[in-house]
């Protein structure tokens, strides 16, 4: 694969980072990521839509929800992202009832891109660390 192709890759996904998880603007979505978008988090609905209800569901318990790119890996199709996922709990999520808690965790997500957008998803959560936050577990 061409070396501007995947600094292409790596653009789509700051920019989707920039539109969807900074602006939390959803109108952008269809431009960033295929429609039949395969999600392999199982806490998130396949496709577009059902990764804009999670999304939008996570993003009204917690309205201060923020999102650090730090760090964009690129290779072939694969664009990996590593970053931090912060907010306060003011909402029930993932059938948590609110907590008031401010939690920061961090991830790595890996995206598979075709034909010039998102079409597969993987990650690696601090779930141990967010739960400990939120006050779930000990």
């Amino acid at each position: 694969m061409a070396q501007d192709q995947i600094q292409q890759n790596k653009q789509l996904l700051a920019d989707f980072a920039d539109a969807v998880f900074v602006k939390k603007d959803f109108t952008k979505l269809p431009q960033f990521m295929q429609q039949t978008y395969i999600q392999h988090n199982p806490l998130v609905p396949q496709g577009l839509s059902g990764f804009q209800q999670f999304f939008a569901d996570w993003f009204k318990a917690v309205p201060d929800w923020e999102y650090q790119l730090e760090k964009l890996v690129a290779e072939g199709d694969t664009v990996w992202a590593y970053g931090v996922y912060s907010g306060t709990q003011q909402g029930e999520w993932l059938g948590i009832p609110a907590t008031g808690k401010h939690y920061r965790i961090y991830a790595v997500d890996i995206f598979r891109i075709e034909n010039g957008k998102l079409a597969e998803h993987w990650d690696v959560l601090d779930t141990y660390g967010l739960f400990k936050q939120l006050g779930v577990i000990q």
